[in-house]
């Protein structure tokens, strides 16, 4: 046979198998109307596997892993197809509101001047903002109540993630309400009368430093790590020592800084996204990004398997990151971003399909993106 003669038998071939698929889903059907009716679990792990252990025994040996690859994602359709099924009728649950305009405890981590202030006065207009000394004690203020909000940042289009963001995301039990993204424009300062030729250690935030790598290394300045940028200013405008800081503009005319050089992000524009805390889980309607964060079973295809699930229910997946545990496992969390409202009976599917799938699992929030 030559190759078009080929290719007419796989499409002949294709046309059958997606007759029987057809056929199979349907049968599916019939059978989430069974579980529906005798109030029976959509996801029959016996069964399951019953069917994974036929296909690698009847499959020729040198394809028995691609039959049983294809069969799993057939199976995790048919789930689809039922789960969708059964919560169509299910009452949409009910989310309270943020009630941003009424707040009034907002806090975030540093000072006067800091990019944290700017994103809380983002959300919160005209509101007094509660400083505190890190992200940690932000994240406790808001369990403990003494703040019904705190604003913090978790990912920069220059340097990446803030991953002590992340881990106090596991680490704590709350909830996003909000996200803002806030424009930055990272200044070299020093006090009035220094030049850029007498510095020789830069103090601010590790995102900071990371995000002006480039300037530093062209200058041959040395970062140090420092709380935030607001309290880099604030050091080098109390010391003596001919030392700089990277902050913002507005930060360096709060603490009466001169600006010896602007806009020294390695990229440009630079942002960085912040998250905003609360203790109970709120839904804005309009919440256009899910926030999820789970494990997975440490075995071969896990990970496929996962983003598999985001492809068969048709969701966008807008950001993945991965940390360790840090209980001396080497094992990882993931926490993931993806499109979606939990009013959508489609959302609620997959992620109750999510919850039995992974090992652990929890719901972050659903937010509007300002």
């Amino acid at each position: 046979m030559d190759l078009n003669e080929i290719r007419m038998q796989i499409d002949q071939l294709d046309q059958s198998i997606l007759h029987l698929f057809e056929q199979r889903m349907e049968l599916c059907q019939q059978v989430a109307a069974y579980k529906k009716a005798h109030h029976i679990e959509i996801f029959q792990e016996g069964r399951e596997a019953v069917i994974m252990e036929r296909i690698g025994k009847a499959a020729q040996p040198q394809f028995m892993h691609a039959a049983q690859t294809l069969f799993s994602t057939m199976l995790d359709l048919s789930k689809q197809l039922q789960t969708q099924m059964l919560t169509q009728e299910e009452p949409i649950p009910q989310f309270s509101i943020p009630q941003f305009s009424a707040a009034q405890k907002i806090g975030c981590q540093g000072m006067e001047g800091a990019n944290s202030e700017q994103a809380a006065k983002q959300l919160f207009p005209e509101r007094e903002i509660t400083f505190f000394p890190t992200f940690e004690s932000v994240f406790e203020a808001v369990e403990e109540g003494k703040i019904e909000y705190g604003v913090l940042p978790i990912y920069n289009s220059t340097a990446g993630s803030v991953t002590a963001t992340y881990d106090l995301l596991h680490k704590h039990s709350v909830y996003l309400a909000a996200m803002t993204t806030v424009a930055v424009n990272h200044c070299l300062v020093t006090r009035p009368g220094l030049s850029l030729d007498e510095i020789h250690t830069v103090y601010s935030h590790p995102q900071g430093l990371s995000q002006c790598s480039d300037f530093l290394s062209h200058h041959n300045l040395i970062g140090q790590g420092y709380s935030n940028t607001a309290t880099a200013a604030k050091l080098v405008a109390d010391s003596d020592a001919p030392i700089a800081a990277i902050c913002s503009e507005n930060c360096a005319k709060l603490n009466h800084l001169q600006i010896l050089a602007q806009n020294i992000s390695n990229v440009s524009p630079n942002y960085t996204r912040f998250i905003c805390i609360t203790k109970e889980l709120q839904v804005d309607p309009n919440a256009s990004i899910i926030s999820i964060m789970l494990t997975i079973p440490n075995e071969p295809g896990s990970l496929s398997k996962l983003l598999e699930k985001f492809y068969i229910y048709n969701l966008n997946l807008d950001r993945i990151e991965s940390r360790p545990i840090q209980d001396g496992s080497f094992g990882v969390v993931f926490h993931i971003d993806f499109k979606g409202n939990l009013n959508d009976r489609k959302v609620a599917a997959f992620l109750n399909s999510l919850c039995k799938f992974c090992m652990n699992f929890k719901l972050l929030g659903n937010v509007v993106v300002q």
